[in-house]
């Protein structure tokens, strides 16, 4: 047994330390978890919460809340007034801009005739296009225009005529279900890094963006009573954007309408076979000119020690106008409203300030996030950063509709996986399993993330978000699912909680390259 003493660890201890010395960090320390904070975070979040009421208000009150309308600053003052009585500090509605004048719809109704019958259409105006100046009756006719060389065949034919633009889109069967969430084997994929897209080439195929303007300008020097089209979407659901310009001197357009596709086709077959078809509109909207700027809602609950450092969540708060904006984005700012209520009613201290912000413009390219970015922290374009670039923690984002929060895209952010593969630990009773390595894009996290700040978007089972809600008549609070609203907010107010009581910043990508001034709206 002697022959067996070169085992001793008075020998081998160095020769350990040393293998220590050589582990990368994040092996070597275990990221903290505060058990008993997640707990008071989960008392208070799914027994008493308000999260469904703050819904409420803003759509079925305040909805929808196109930027730069009325009702945006209705639901504005509301969640200040919130905020404020949930004793939060430095609530303000931070301008920036330009962005615009605003638009509302405030009247539609259609109805078709043909034959004796007539019965009720389905649609919308286009935001940002005019209206009809009182109800307007006329024929319906196709006008299929794909080139300049197409505009001789319709002059002088269009004046006063409802104009059907676009071919009958196929509608098939709906076989597969509107809702669904992310299965084992989904999030598996999600989380595995994603192979690298080859370079796209030029952009092919006729018309354009300058066609379609050239296009509009004919229907209406014709004088067309409006333009028809189909939504995309079925079963009375119509997805709408915009159709006009912003600017108070911008390009007139004619008034655009978007039918259910149910309806548009009724319309076009009848026409088709040569048999009348009389549209008759009522189409209101007004354009407001009297202030182009427009506002990102900011409030602040003070930290400790590390005051000085930042913590941010927050979503958009801007939708389009066909619903109310519930899934897209109500369901991120009530979470993130909802969020900073379980924070100061639980009285955890907080080390770092934790600032919450709910972004305008976000629809019509991120631009009320962008617009803050820099003005606090630094300029993508240039990359000169401002001084408290160097005391910003993270943000935390949610935009990605009412589904349960599943995990986080990492952003490429390797650094961060073992911080949040701990934070997230408590929560896989909750389903939150996944970390994905990936960048996902369209929501305000980008802002963050362009001037190398630490930005996050959360990953959310997609329910009926790209099926029937995103952008749609259908995003309204029925298709809202309350139980993944109330586990959203207690999963946010955890992350932001250990974000700010982290003795460290969350790490950082290397700095970005400048991107160069872009056009509005990049």
């Amino acid at each position: 047994m002697k022959r067996l003493g070169w085992f001793s660890p008075h020998i081998y201890l160095p020769i350990l330390a040393v293998l220590l010395l050589t582990l990368p960090i994040a092996a070597q320390i275990e990221e903290s978890v505060d058990l008993d904070a997640i707990y008071k975070i989960k008392d208070e979040g799914l027994n008493r919460s308000e999260v469904m009421e703050i819904m409420s208000y803003l759509t079925d009150v305040h909805g929808p809340r196109l930027t730069g309308s009325p009702n945006i600053l209705a639901a504005g003052e509301y969640a200040r007034e919130k905020l404020t009585e949930w004793e939060l500090v430095n609530v303000d509605l931070e301008e920036w801009g330009p962005f615009g004048r605003g638009w509302t719809n405030d009247r539609f109704s259609a109805h078709m005739t043909t034959g004796g019958s007539s019965f009720p259409i389905i649609g919308y105006p286009k935001a940002w296009t005019p209206g009809t100046e009182g109800t307007m009756s006329g024929e319906a006719i196709i006008a299929n225009i794909q080139s300049p060389a197409d505009f001789d065949e319709y002059r002088g034919q269009l004046k006063g005529k409802f104009v059907l633009i676009s071919p009958m889109p196929a509608v098939p069967a709906l076989f597969d279900p509107p809702a669904v969430r992310f299965t084992d084997e989904a999030l598996e994929a999600r989380a595995m890094q994603a192979a690298p897209r080859g370079r796209r080439g030029g952009r092919g195929g006729r018309g354009g963006r300058g066609f379609n303007q050239e296009r509009l300008q004919f229907f209406l020097d014709e004088g067309v009573a409006a333009l028809v089209e189909p939504g995309r979407g079925s079963g009375g659901t119509v997805f709408v954007g915009g159709g006009g310009s912003r600017d108070v001197d911008g390009d007139p357009v004619p008034p655009q309408i978007v039918l259910a596709v149910e309806h548009y086709g009724r319309i076009m077959r009848t026409v088709e076979k040569d048999v009348p078809v009389t549209l008759e509109m009522d189409v209101a909207n007004t354009f407001y000119d009297d202030d182009l700027d427009s506002f990102n809602i900011i409030a602040e609950i003070p930290g400790t020690d590390m005051a000085d450092e930042i913590v941010m969540l927050g979503a958009h708060f801007d939708s389009w106008h066909a619903g109310t904006g519930a899934t897209d984005n109500a369901a991120g700012s009530a979470v993130m409203m909802e969020a900073v209520r379980i924070l100061k009613e639980t009285g955890l201290r907080m080390r770092r300030t934790v600032r919450i912000g709910l972004w305008t413009g976000e629809e019509q390219g991120l631009l009320g996030s962008r617009a803050y970015v820099t003005e606090h922290f630094g300029d993508r374009a240039t990359m000169d950063l401002k001084a408290d670039h160097e005391k910003f923690a993270g943000y935390f984002n949610v935009d990605n509709g009412t589904g349960a929060i599943r995990g986080v895209y990492l952003q490429g952010n390797e650094a961060i996986a073992p911080v949040f593969s701990a934070w997230m630990k408590p929560f896989d009773n909750l389903g939150m399993t996944t970390l994905s390595i990936r960048n996902t894009g369209g929501t305000d996290h980008q802002s963050f993330d362009a001037v190398g700040l630490p930005g996050f978007q959360f990953i959310q089972d997609p329910v009926e978000y790209n099926t029937r809600t995103h952008h749609s008549s259908m995003d309204v609070y029925e298709r809202v699912q309350p139980q993944d609203m109330m586990k959203n907010s207690v999963i946010v107010a955890s992350f932001v909680y250990h974000a700010a009581n982290r003795d460290e910043l969350l790490p950082r990508k290397p700095l970005p390259r400048p991107q160069g001034r872009r056009g509005r709206g990049q």
